[in-house]
């Protein structure tokens, strides 16, 4: 026996993205099921972005503080483990929801626990843990924020190997004597800078020649020699051709590489990419093709409708937990505008309804030793996308307040400036303590604020935000 119910809006998915356009659109006044399979609250919040930077934290204060003397003598033993991940299941509530469900009962939205799919326009099927059945009806939209998943590669052995993804890497009880770490993303620096500190040998294999490819290419730089100095084996331009692992889910495992190298580990971590979590949704029963990414407009309403939305990963436009909340923001925001009737939404650039940050202003912090931050285009991209630009560097180590904060800070500061409008297009980062520093950027870049206005943002002293004034000061000769 099926369960009908109709609704204002239908939201799949309980991760971050989804609660945000659950809390726009009750704010809003309209009626709001939100439909979860796994844990409320996402990947974010028990696999992901919690779980990992609670794993990098202790790394990073003990990085920052063996460069302070005075108190580098003390920090100079190991980490306790065993504290680390303790600390880091409490983060994650022990991989308990309880609280994130609380909170959507607190904004009056109703929450159905199992599969959802698509069963047609504006039409949502719930298969819930005990077998019941429901048919949700959406009056005014469907929202499809299920996210993404790591997609592992095609390689011999591989399969039942028992090879780590960003979940088990964010979630292991133990810490592996030998880890290998394949993929030179965000993932796989992030997951080589916690399991180094936290005692494993660490080799990381990068296909390519640098890692965060998608950051200026000396913010991979910094991180690649940092990672050396702690201990990681860092190989670029190398390639993975099979796996081997005769203990099946266990034991030693033999990464193969494409010159017929051998990485001896316990654990192999792949960190190579995302697919997203639209496959077996019910998009066919919309003229969608099932398991693709969903191309959105930017009030992320899914093209070629008029009533289903997307946001966060699955529309592939930023994968970002709080980018997705961002579009969340701005889709809410215009599901209710549509749903009240309101005739012209403010879908001109930087408008109320239109998720123009997507395109501009992207910030990103990855946790490594140092940390690396930017926001906006790279040199590259602005180039590629024909502005005429000019780059302007600093060397951080070079401002009184790095000094202050750690003796032989290392680091590097870039802002891109459209040398036609004299805004910023982007800034970049790399340092000890950076990811403070970006917030101000993204405001600079997100607000097109004149570099002339920008000289009258005094930074105080002595702070590493000085280096705004040293880039401007370099910028004007």
């Amino acid at each position: 026996m099926t369960d009908a119910a109709e609704y204002d809006v239908v939201v799949v998915g309980a991760g971050p993205v989804g609660e945000n356009v659950a809390d726009r659109t009750r704010a809003a006044g309209l009626g709001t099921a939100v439909v979860e399979g796994e844990l409320i609250g996402g990947d974010c919040s028990y696999w992901a972005c919690v779980p990992s930077k609670a794993l990098l934290r202790p790394a990073i204060a003990r990085a920052d503080a063996r460069r302070v003397p005075g108190l580098a003598a003390s920090v100079q033993g190991p980490l306790d483990a065993a504290a680390v991940l303790a600390r880091r299941d409490e983060k994650v509530g022990d991989w308990k929801d309880d609280g994130q469900a609380a909170w959507l009962d607190s904004i009056g939205a109703r929450l159905y626990r199992g599969r959802g799919r698509l069963h047609g326009p504006r039409s949502v099927s719930v298969d819930g843990p005990e077998g019941e059945h429901r048919l949700l009806t959406a009056r005014h939209a469907v929202v499809i924020a299920t996210g993404s998943r790591a997609v592992l590669p095609d390689l011999p052995g591989l399969t039942g190997a028992g090879a780590w993804t960003s979940r088990e890497a964010t979630s292991a009880k133990q810490v592996p004597q030998r880890l290998a770490v394949v993929g030179g993303g965000v993932v796989g620096v992030e997951m080589a800078t916690a399991w180094q500190a936290l005692g494993s040998r660490v080799t990381l294999l990068v296909r390519g020649g640098g890692v965060l490819p998608r950051m200026e290419p000396f913010v991979g730089e910094y991180v690649v020699d940092s990672l050396k100095e702690a201990g990681a084996d860092v190989r670029l331009g190398v390639s993975v051709a099979a796996v081997d692992r005769p203990g099946g889910h266990t034991g030693p495992v033999s990464v193969v590489l494409d010159d017929g190298a051998l990485v001896e580990a316990d654990e192999v971590l792949f960190a190579t990419g995302r697919a997203p979590r639209t496959d077996g949704i019910g998009l066919g029963s919309v003229g969608l093709t099932d398991g693709a990414w969903l191309d959105v407009d930017d009030t992320c309403l899914v093209r070629g409708t008029d009533w289903l939305y997307a946001v966060g990963d699955v529309n592939r436009r930023a994968l970002l937990t709080h980018q997705g909340k961002y579009q969340a923001r701005i889709a809410g925001a215009a599901i209710a505008a549509r749903a009240g009737g309101v005739p012209l939404l403010e879908t001109d650039r930087w408008g109320a309804h239109s998720a123009t940050a997507d395109h501009a202003a992207v910030p990103q912090v990855v946790f490594t030793d140092p940390e690396a931050a930017a926001v906006g285009l790279s040199l590259a991209e602005a180039e590629r996308a024909g502005h005429r630009v000019r780059a302007v560097d600093y060397d951080l180590g070079s401002v009184s307040g790095a000094g202050l904060y750690a003796d032989g800070y290392r680091g590097r500061a870039r802002m891109v400036v459209d040398l036609d409008r004299e805004v910023l297009l982007g800034a970049a980062f790399v340092g000890p303590g950076v990811g403070e520093l970006l917030h101000s950027a993204t405001v600079a870049v997100a607000g097109e604020v004149p570099v002339e206005r920008l000289w009258h943002a005094v930074p105080a002293f002595p702070t590493i935000s000085e280096v705004w004034l040293r880039l401007l000061e370099a910028y004007r000769g």
